[in-house]
């Protein structure tokens, strides 16, 4: 199959959060179309936290914008000129008021690929130090510590529904682990 050819684009929104665009593109077998493309002008990053005892590093928050309550992972911007893995070290001090020792690579995704730019960098961190008070604390209404066996219930039941907490925790469950990575703290 070929690839999509763009003709040209327009913007109709934009803000420093995000921008939607409106590209005229050709589709192989469909042909021309406006498609809806929401262009995000910073990457993002986020961290799963893990202790010596297991446990895990989670948010418990309220999302306006789909009406739910939920579980998530520590996660925000990436600044210009940041490193990704400093900047899930920052969100995670910043939302939790824990600040992670080791942070290394866990994956990188396209959160919305279809319709979106938003791009995801994912960590696994430990050896987190309890420094004081989340900074920011809009980001959560609880901040815990929870066992593996509590963060699989959540996920099987479809208490973190924000899709890159959801993607970086199985990931890390899954793959990453079989994969023989992560060791010393889990």
């Amino acid at each position: 199959m070929a690839q999509w050819e763009v003709h040209g684009r327009r913007q109709v929104y934009g803000s420093p959060w995000v921008e939607l665009w409106l590209d005229d593109v050709d589709i192989p077998g469909v042909g021309r179309v406006d498609h809806h493309v929401l262009r995000m002008p910073k990457e993002c990053a986020n961290a799963v936290v893990t202790d010596v005892d297991g446990r895990f590093l989670l948010l418990h928050r309220h999302r306006f914008i789909t009406g739910r309550w939920g579980w998530e992972l520590p996660a925000g911007w990436v600044e210009p000129g940041e490193d990704p893995a400093a900047a899930a070290a920052r969100e995670t001090e910043e939302e939790t008021g824990w600040r992670p020792g080791a942070v290394v690579p866990l994956t990188e995704f396209d959160a919305m690929s279809g319709i979106s730019t938003m791009h995801f960098h994912s960590f696994h961190a430990t050896g987190a130090t309890r420094i004081g008070e989340p900074v920011d604390r809009a980001e959560a209404s609880r901040v815990e510590w929870l066992t593996e066996d509590e963060v699989v219930k959540l996920l099987t039941a479809g208490e973190v529904a924000d899709g890159a907490s959801l993607a970086a925790l199985s990931y890390y469950l899954g793959p990453y682990r079989a994969a023989g990575r992560g060791g010393g703290e889990r």
